[in-house]
């Protein structure tokens, strides 16, 4: 008399199954998702890293070329890039200092001129970027690096063409 009963309990397993791979297959879509998720920010780091060594590059560039003496020279410090005390009124070449977008910390790689001062900056990463070709021509020097810590930004004065 209880003939109901097996074909009821050979349905619920059959909706349990079905309800295991259904969570099953939004698991994995759910983790593809946040790959590319995880991508998608990474590579906006990766430009927002551009944006702001190209931002300390010509920084500095307008530090050295402002000097108001002859001989240029290049800032001791970023913090001098942003309050210039060499001029009687104080000037400023960048509106505040950057986190590195790749470590999200303060601070940065100093690139030393050979006569003293800051020339460059470049990123404390040691990731591998994502774009390793196909740079604007300015940014060439970027291709072919296999971390974000060879990314340099650095201002080197275009040499006095001789006659």
């Amino acid at each position: 008399m209880q003939h109901g009963k097996p074909a009821l309990d050979q349905a619920s397993g059959f909706i349990l199954i079905g309800l295991l791979l259904l969570i099953m297959m939004s698991g994995i879509a759910l983790a593809q998702a946040g790959v590319k998720w995880r991508d998608a920010v990474q590579r906006e780091r990766e430009q927002e890293l551009i944006r702001i060594g190209e931002a300390y590059r010509l920084a500095i560039g307008r530090y050295y070329n402002q000097s108001p003496s002859v001989i240029k020279e290049y800032p001791p410090n970023l913090e001098a890039l942003l309050s210039d005390n060499r001029f009687p009124t104080s000037r400023k070449h960048i509106r505040k200092l950057y986190t590195d977008p790749i470590t999200q910390r303060e601070g940065w790689g100093i690139v030393e001129a050979p006569s003293g001062g800051i020339m460059g900056v470049y990123s404390l990463s040691d990731k591998p970027p994502f774009k390793i070709a196909g740079f604007r021509p300015h940014l060439r020097h970027l291709n072919n690096k296999k971390y974000y810590g060879e990314w340099y930004f650095a201002y080197i004065p275009e040499a006095i063409a001789v006659p």
